[in-house]
């Protein structure tokens, strides 16, 4: 099982960040990230709906919990007292801590949690689980730290994620634009060969739409989550290649305005034992 997840991290998503990276990135986006992630707490609105009803977790984990809005909602339901909140961005941790929502706030990563073994009931992640770069150690972590009965949920982002403004950028050059997802299906083997449970699995896509280009690229900045893969594009863009870039997304326009498509995955894992 172990060579099968790391044969699968391996292919599943080519030229990932670097983390330090995405960590920076995040942190310099977090006094502005509240302000343009209403799809984001959108999607962790939905990922908490599909908890178990009965589950009563002693200690949870927000994982990438980014300002803290699944760990105020966690706080809400199941108390702060012995929640913990987690993120690569020291960032976002400083910009949660005030807020509250949970009894510590850790750096960390997710591929290697700092956390005893057996020592959470339930990992909470909403759209952080895509930056990184071995997913296959991310759930191998997520069933070390889980009790027996502990439950992990998470969403995160499939290919096809800003298929718009991929497409258009693919219409100027060759170059790498947009940030890499990994399928369906790598997610689909990955969860059936961690050795949890795969309760739930599924893909729904969300369609945002933007008067132009720039709304939706400045949004994409302003939440620390553009394009951040090796192979971008250096320096500035020059003028010529944005009237083609925009030329080319009016194709995509519809009467709400510029679509700009999220694969949203959603899951819940269960550990038996």
């Amino acid at each position: 099982m172990g060579s099968r997840m790391t044969d699968l991290a391996q292919v599943a998503l080519p030229g990932v960040p670097d983390k330090r990276q995405v960590a920076a990135s995040f942190s310099r986006a977090a006094a502005s990230y509240d302000s343009v992630a209403a799809l984001q707490r959108a999607v962790a609105d939905s990922l908490l709906v599909q908890l178990p009803a009965d589950l009563r977790p002693q200690r949870w984990l927000d994982l990438g919990c980014g300002t803290g809005y699944c760990s105020r909602a966690l706080a809400q339901r199941y108390g702060a007292e012995q929640g913990l909140a987690l993120d690569l961005a020291e960032g976002m941790l400083r910009h949660a801590r005030p807020q509250g929502g949970a009894a510590h706030f850790i750096a960390g990563d997710a591929e290697r949690l700092p956390l005893a073994p057996a020592s959470c009931d339930l990992l909470v992640s909403s759209l952080a689980l895509q930056w990184c770069g071995d997913f296959a150690a991310v759930l191998a972590e997520a069933r070390r730290v889980l009790r027996p009965g502990g439950v992990l949920a998470f969403s995160s982002l499939c290919v096809g994620t800003l298929h718009e403004l991929q497409a258009s950028w693919q219409a100027v050059d060759g170059h790498v634009h947009v940030n890499r997802f990994r399928t369906f299906n790598t997610y689909q083997h990955l969860c059936a060969a961690s050795g949890l449970q795969v309760r739930a699995l599924q893909v729904q896509p969300q369609v945002l739409h933007y008067p132009d280009v720039r709304s939706l690229t400045g949004e994409l900045k302003a939440l620390g989550a553009h394009n951040l893969n090796p192979g971008r594009p250096g320096g500035l863009t020059g003028r010529e290649r944005i009237r083609a870039l925009l030329a080319a997304y009016e194709g995509f326009r519809q009467p709400q305005g510029l679509p700009a498509t999220y694969q949203v995955l959603y899951a819940v894992l269960h550990k038996e034992f």
